[in-house]
């Protein structure tokens, strides 16, 4: 079984998706369970050279990973090829980061014993990605997974499996065989793979996906990593930069990053200034130059009825420029909507396009309750050249990851993850380990 695949930057169809089905996944489950106790029984140096090789073949075959990311995104060959650089260096990393991990206490706890603590792989993970960055949320789950003795199957977007392939042939000769697989598909091969008996799941997606992955996995782990609507709260005293730099932010990937920033909240003193420069930062930032297409038709067209239902009293937009062949593309153009109610359509669901909102406070407090005031809390970022006073109202937001003077900075080193309806698991950093492993206590009574 098959589904059609589109080319985002011309609408065109370029090919056809496998559409795995109950054999297919039972199949790649039952191999990577096999797979599994050589792996996990591998001393950490050696898995972590084998990750090492992982990423020396991605880096081998760089330019056809890029390819294969912009067939299925459209992202500027800038992006892909940045993206790419990252997915070498979370290998890297948690191939590392793994045999650096310390665990908890130990010791002479117990009189007359003595006791320490294992930290053991789940065993086999299911990992579902979506389609906004293929590759590089396949890395986020999969590099600490494997680095922790884990065998995964992976099942990439539907619309987006090309460099997952890729990565699995790659992971074939690196790892081994069925340490890391993937069986591509859509919604109802990720729902085979939840039910099926892997020993945990590990997904980024949407609110209705995650939910749907937690009633369906029971009591196994689960990790998640689902929407944003990120607010910025944008100070009187904000650097020059800001306006730049949160447009460039903005229309990454157009748009399409739960961390993205979305949610603008000025004082009354800036919010004339803020949707004037906003504006023009925005304008100035062209679809088909300064960045890629929406996904699919059905995310252009849900970003197109979230903009029609919405009640802003101003828009400002820019402007759309592509080659011939790439007009029926799902191009759209950079905006900024203000004079919103604070019921907005715009402002109570995640746009995920190249669009921001201005609202506006009276004060910093009731600025902090707006940013606050949707159930997603994944990302933040606060604008003020008083850094002291940045860092206070940073601390007043409620979100997994908050920026200062900067948005989207991210490295392998920093752990991300959401609160309330963005998520419960964290990835990156040697907190994301965990999210793979289970503790086991062990004591030992001593005698002479």
């Amino acid at each position: 079984m098959t589904s059609p695949l589109t080319d985002p930057r011309t609408g065109a169809r370029r090919g056809e998706a496998t559409l795995s089905r109950a054999p297919e996944v039972d199949k790649a489950v039952a191999a990577a369970a096999t797979a599994a106790p050589a792996w996990r029984a591998l001393p950490g140096r050696d898995r972590a050279r084998r990750l090492d090789r992982l990423a020396d073949l991605i880096a081998a075959h760089h330019d056809d990973y890029v390819a294969r990311e912009r067939a299925g995104t459209g992202k500027p060959l800038a992006e892909a090829a940045g993206e790419v650089d990252e997915v070498v260096d979370l290998f890297r990393y948690f191939a590392q980061a793994a045999r650096a991990a310390l665990a908890p206490a130990g010791g002479h706890l117990i009189d007359g014993h003595e006791s320490w603590v294992r930290w053991e792989p789940v065993g086999v993970v299911g990992v579902v990605v979506p389609w906004n960055y293929p590759l590089m949320m396949a890395a986020w789950r999969c590099a600490p997974a494997l680095a922790t003795g884990n065998v995964v199957v992976l099942k990439p977007a539907e619309t987006t499996p090309d460099s997952a392939l890729r990565l699995a042939e790659d992971a074939a000769e690196a790892l081994g065989d069925a340490v890391l697989q993937v069986v591509p598909g859509d919604r109802s091969t990720g729902q085979l793979l939840v039910g099926s008996d892997v020993d945990a799941v590990a997904f980024t997606g949407s609110l209705r996906g995650g939910l749907d992955v937690s009633a369906r996995s029971g009591v196994r782990r689960v990790s998640l990593e689902l929407g944003g609507n990120c607010p910025v709260v944008l100070l009187p005293d904000a650097p020059e930069d800001t306006w730049a730099a949160l447009a460039a932010a903005a229309v990454y990937n157009a748009g399409q990053s739960c961390a993205a920033p979305a949610r603008v909240i000025t004082l009354r003193e800036n919010y004339a200034e803020a949707v004037d420069r906003l504006g023009a930062a925005m304008a100035g930032r062209v679809a088909g130059v300064d960045f890629g297409p929406m996904n699919s038709a059905e995310q252009a067209g849900r970003l197109d009825r979230i903009r029609s239902e919405s009640r802003a009293g101003h828009v400002t937009e820019g402007r759309v420029e592509v080659g011939t062949g790439e007009r029926d593309g799902y191009w759209r153009a950079a905006a900024v909507l203000s004079d919103l109610p604070e019921d907005d359509p715009a402002v109570l669901e995640e746009l995920f396009g190249p669009v921001l909102t201005v609202q506006c406070a009276e004060d910093v407090g009731q600025a902090v309750a707006m940013a606050n005031s949707v159930p997603q809390a994944l990302a933040a970022s606060v604008w003020s050249r008083d850094v002291r006073r940045a860092l206070r109202v940073a601390a007043r937001i409620d979100a997994g990851e908050v920026w200062v003077n900067c948005h989207l900075a991210q490295t392998a080193e920093l752990p991300h993850g959401g609160r309330g309806d963005s998520g419960t698991g964290t990835d990156l950093s040697v907190l994301a380990l965990h999210e793979y492993q289970r503790p086991k206590t062990v004591t030992v009574k001593v005698t002479d």
